[in-house]
């Protein structure tokens, strides 16, 4: 990619992320409805998503990444980016063929009997082609694409403009949502995909892993061709656990299956290690002989020890209502910002544990999932992305099992194999949850209670007692706004001034855009100091 290729890249981006600021800014001064910024962000997702099929590339990816950001982004927004798919059309093969001999260090010829010129799947980080080595074996051959590395590098620079943009100028509540932390996690996980390296370290721990597992095909690597843009595996063919015509003439049940999909996908979620954080069913397939095979191991998560140790203890602690123990879990889990208050969050999971399991009644769960969504959003807590990641491996699990054997009988399919799993543990801590869950009627159906959904109400009500706090923080937002606009006027009087030559309007219009400009950094230093001591509900 070129200089100008670059430079249109970048302008594009800026620019629209400009033209968001000023809407979200124009609606703050008109303090407009909150149906009136569900539309708006509606507007932005639709327009983001052109963008992005416009530019293709990295975008897509972040598309994505941020579409599983629902503790962060506002819900029409993300609506109109949750299906994104990370297709996009192949590279030449000329262009592929030379990455192939920069990386073997000799002609695809010599590695290579047969390869099919035209990709079998296209995204924005690495194209696949099917070739046969030299000893016969039929292989899938994953190459990077020609000039990621450009497009990367590039968009990378756009977004922390923007970022940095963002954090001094655009009036959001930046002490609830923390844009670096956001975009560090983003860069980590990019880079991670970009080396195929990484990828292939992980698809031999995974085969490893669950090599005594006879119910998974993990591919095997072509180790000697692989390389950091190059992934050679043994190609493995498979049913698409979607085709129901085939499924059902395979010698396995739905229940069965369901079954297997638990057992290889639960000790993932519960031991410390890695887990596939994308599972879906492009890449999940299943072998003639109901084996399940698992592809693509460029996006992994992983949760360390000490993770699993203190998700162990927030859950103990909540369960004992030991909530300063809870909080102290939550902190070093990364859960809460830097200006959360502990003694506040305290209060909030006291709050959250209140509800009486006597007055349950049915709900539909789709609504429980939405509410605690909007908890989140409420919360001075930022999710890290490879708890993100986790949630959505299990979200995407939960689907597939209600696709083969219906909602309604997940839990009693799971329930054996997690007691399976935890006999095996023998973890004291995790047969206390157990214990305490048995001993409570509200987990042993999957609805729940009206009590419960209404804690965002009540963590409204507590909020009511900060008005006089409050007060003083529209207090700064309007000096901001102030400051803003005569920042503005006076860019605009100076850019006029120097236009017609006429120095004097030129140099006052800029002594006041630099005043006000100065006064709004003022503003803004004030009341990101306030915000450590104000836990208003994170919205637009």
């Amino acid at each position: 990619m070129g200089t100008t290729g670059r430079f249109k890249r970048m302008y594009k981006t800026i620019a629209f992320a400009l033209t968001i600021f000023i809407r979200i800014y124009w609606y703050k001064i008109r303090k407009k409805t909150q149906s009136e910024w569900d539309y708006l962000w509606k507007d932005i997702g639709k327009d983001f998503r052109n963008l992005l099929f416009d530019l293709e590339g990295l975008l897509i990816k972040i598309g994505q990444l941020l579409s599983i950001r629902a503790d962060l982004l506002p819900r029409p927004f993300i609506e109109q980016i949750q299906d994104l798919t990370d297709q996009v059309p192949p590279s030449s093969w000329q262009e592929i063929e030379k990455v192939l001999a920069e990386e073997w260090k000799n002609s695809v010829e010599d590695h290579v009997t047969h390869v099919e010129t035209e990709a079998i799947a296209s995204a924005s980080i690495g194209e696949v082609y099917r070739a046969t080595l030299k000893n016969g074996e039929k292989v899938a051959v994953k190459v990077q694409r020609p000039k990621i590395q450009e497009i990367v590098e590039t968009d990378f620079r756009t977004l922390s403009i923007i970022i940095w943009f963002a954090n001094h100028f655009v009036p959001l509540p930046k002490g609830f949502i923390n844009l670096n932390v956001l975009f560090k996690e983003l860069k980590q996980v990019i880079e991670q995909e970009l080396d195929f390296s990484k990828e292939k370290q992980s698809l031999l721990t995974f085969k490893k892993r669950f090599e005594d597992y006879e119910g998974v095909l993990i591919p095997s690597v072509v180790e000697e061709l692989s390389t950091s843009k190059v992934l050679v595996m043994e190609w493995v063919d498979g049913i698409k656990l979607t085709d129901e015509a085939a499924l059902n003439h395979l010698n396995i049940t739905k229940q069965e299956l369901a079954k297997r999909l638990t057992e290889l996908f639960l000790p993932q979620w519960l031991e410390p290690g890695s887990f596939h954080a994308d599972p879906h069913t492009g890449n999940l397939l299943l072998s003639k002989e109901g084996k399940i095979i698992l592809l693509d191991f460029g996006m992994i998560g992983t949760i360390s020890k000490n993770d699993a140790m203190n998700f162990q203890r927030l859950i103990e602690s909540l369960l004992s209502k030991n909530y300063s123990q809870a909080v102290e879990a939550l902190i070093q889990l990364d859960f809460l910002l830097p200006d959360a208050e502990p003694r506040t969050m305290e209060k909030v999971l006291a709050e959250f544990m209140t509800f009486q399991p006597s007055q349950l009644q049915e709900m539909d769960i789709m609504s429980l999932k939405l509410e605690m969504t909007n908890m989140i959003q409420a919360l001075p807590i930022q999710v890290p992305t490879r708890f993100v990641f986790l949630g959505r491996s299990f979200m995407t699990i939960e689907g597939i099992l209600a696709m083969l054997i219906g909602e309604d009988e997940i839990i009693d399919e799971v329930k054996p194999v997690f007691l399976k799993w935890l006999r095996k543990q023998g973890n004291t801590k995790w047969h206390f949850v157990w214990y305490w869950l048995q001993s409570h009627p509200m987990f042993k159906i999957v609805h729940t209670v009206n009590d419960f959904l209404r804690l965002p109400e009540r963590m409204e009500d507590l909020k009511e007692l900060e008005q006089r706090r409050q007060f003083q923080f529209t207090m700064y937002e309007n000096s901001k706004r102030h400051c803003f606009q005569v920042t503005l006027i006076g860019g605009i009087g100076g850019g006029i001034g120097f236009y017609t030559s006429e120095s004097m309007l030129g140099y006052i219009g800029l002594g006041v855009g630099v005043l006000g400009l100065l006064s709004y950094g003022v503003m803004n230093y004030k009341l990101r100091k306030w915000l450590k001591y104000m836990h208003p509900k994170r919205k637009t």
